[in-house]
């Protein structure tokens, strides 16, 4: 395994708080069903992996989503793009919208709820009549505001008031010829689109050009038509990106969003419409952003925790069993080697498994169950010597009634790994899968590497009677062993 892992050039995938990244919990803002909360994971993966993170975990946890994002450096950049709704409304312009004036009085003010806004009065209606083909379209100021929407507040972006099928007041952002428009139901939304891509255009400015479904070009062909002459928005989970006019009647398989676009602006809306939008409005619970260097001290300390421990281990199973110590120093390196090379490769699979702190303090505590095993086996064969069979005989004869025992204390410990994979969530589960792995690999460890080493070792004189080292001062003092 080992050999594998070096030979590819697999590490271990490091976790959130091993790397640093962004954590984020979100909840639908409305109860949706268990495939439609399995359609948002799926969105918000490829747009993560179209953004070029490495190994992003995005999971569900009851009718949440956990988003994790090792390594992230733009954290908020990322955030945006991944947990936008990305729901796209085509809406016709009806009219223009001052800015709301809130009442005075607080008891009026506290009584203010949103309502849907009333339809536009015909002298101030956005219609054809102010577009032309050479002038294009142009408002005059004196009606491009409707006084009387001062009193209705913005449609706001949280989840229950940018209804599709309501008429919403939406600011524009200093973009249109008014400071609010009013726009009418949607008429089409971003399903009709088929790919996205940001672009420059000839003066500069970037823009977004879309190619349509072949359902959706017909769709988008009866807008232009219904529409032509007049301004139809381009409403993005409740914002404004852009209103322009339909200058034509048909569109050859694809348009155009503009509007006060930069690169990333444009790239991001490019993504989240090449990826689609969310069922449902996910609210944001909670946000957390580990730096970098947290995160690798967190690394080094799980490391020198390891090794600390480690290295205690075998000085004292040295000292107290002589030479079988040093069969527990090289069965702990070679499990160690077998574990490195199988999270190695787990990592690279499709799994994507990524190793955090709580699997390293598993895998630690996996320490402590090995070298159990090894303990177990080693006062077996000291029985067996102490009852004045040779090192050479006592061998294979403890290691069955030794592995009899290390099978049923390494199941307990699998179980309990299990039942805690099974209903914990979040870092609680990377402690449990990896105490399980390294209790199975104890289990194969004990049979093809321990018991034929303790053998060989058992042949060797050199080994089993040093003055120091040997095997037979280890297990009982030779004085003590009968002839």
């Amino acid at each position: 395994m080992l050999a594998l892992a070096l030979g590819l050039g697999w590490t271990p995938k490091l976790g959130l708080d091993l790397r640093g990244g962004l954590s984020v919990t979100y909840k639908p803002a409305h109860k949706v069903s268990t495939s439609q909360l399995q359609t948002v994971v799926n969105i918000m993966t490829n747009r993560a992996n179209a953004l070029g993170v490495s190994q992003p975990n995005i999971t569900t946890q009851g009718s949440d989503v956990v988003v994790q994002l090792p390594g992230i450096k733009n954290a908020q950049s990322a955030l945006n793009t991944i947990g936008t709704t990305a729901q796209l409304y085509f809406r016709p312009v009806l009219c223009g919208a001052p800015a709301y004036i809130a009442p005075t009085s607080k008891s009026k003010a506290a009584a203010v709820k949103y309502v849907t806004p009333p339809a536009c009065p015909s002298a101030y209606a956005y219609s054809s009549q102010y577009y032309s083909t050479t002038s294009g379209f142009n408002v005059p100021s004196s009606v491009a505001e409707d006084p009387t929407y001062a009193a209705y507040k913005t449609t706001s972006q949280p989840y229950d008031q940018d209804h599709p099928h309501q008429d919403v007041i939406l600011n524009t952002d200093g973009q249109g010829y008014a400071v609010r428009y009013v726009l009418g139901p949607e008429v089409g939304t971003g399903q009709i689109i088929k790919s996205a891509s940001a672009q420059v255009d000839s003066t500069g400015q970037w823009l977004v050009n879309f190619t349509l479904t072949s359902s959706g070009q017909t769709t988008f062909n009866n807008i232009a038509s219904k529409y032509y002459g007049t301004l139809v928005a381009d409403d993005l989970d409740g914002s404004i990106v852009s209103a322009p006019v339909i200058a034509a009647t048909s569109f050859p398989g694809g348009g155009q969003v503009s509007g006060s676009f930069d690169s990333k602006s444009a790239n991001a809306l490019a993504l989240q419409l090449n990826y689609g939008s969310f069922p449902v409005r996910m609210v944001p619970l909670t946000s957390q952003t580990v730096s970098a260097s947290l995160g690798s001290s967190s690394l080094r300390a799980g490391l020198l925790a390891g090794a600390l421990g480690l290295l205690l281990v075998m000085i004292y199973t040295i000292i107290y069993y002589r030479a079988l110590g040093i069969v527990v120093v090289l069965g702990l390196v070679t499990t160690g080697a077998f574990l490195y090379g199988l999270i190695s490769a787990l990592g690279a699979s499709s799994l994507g498994l990524t190793l955090d702190l709580s699997g390293v303090t598993g895998l630690i505590v996996s320490v402590g169950i090995t070298v159990d095993s090894y303990i177990v086996y080693f006062e077996r064969l000291k029985d067996e010597v102490r009852a004045g069979r040779s090192v050479r005989a006592s061998v294979d004869k403890s290691f069955k009634s030794a592995y009899r025992t290390i099978l049923s204390a390494d199941a307990v410990s699998f179980l309990s790994a299990l039942v805690l994979w099974l209903l914990s969530v979040g870092s609680v589960k990377g402690f449990a899968f990896m105490l399980g792995i390294s209790t199975l690999t104890d289990v194969v460890t004990a049979y093809v590497f321990t018991r034929p080493l303790v053998i060989l070792l058992g042949r060797n004189t050199t080994f089993t009677e040093a003055r120091w080292l040997g095997v037979a001062r280890g297990l009982a003092r030779l004085s003590e062993v009968p002839a």
